[in-house]
């Protein structure tokens, strides 16, 4: 059963990274208000990448 929970968890960081990646525009617009918004988007999507990793290596370890 706990197994199942970790995996369930690496799942949503991998997915929340994702949406990272692909929404990091958007979402430096409605959180941040600089005004240099390509450094913010490239941090996030390094953020989402870095998050996505975890979670995937997270998944790929628990047996």
């Amino acid at each position: 059963m706990f197994q199942v929970i970790i995996k369930l968890i690496a799942v949503i960081m991998v997915l929340l990274g994702i949406i990272l990646i692909y929404d990091a525009r958007i979402v430096t617009k409605k959180f941040f208000g600089f005004g240099d918004q390509n450094e913010a988007s490239t941090g996030m999507k390094i953020l989402g990448f870095i998050i996505v990793l975890l979670g995937a290596i997270i998944f790929y370890c628990v047996k």
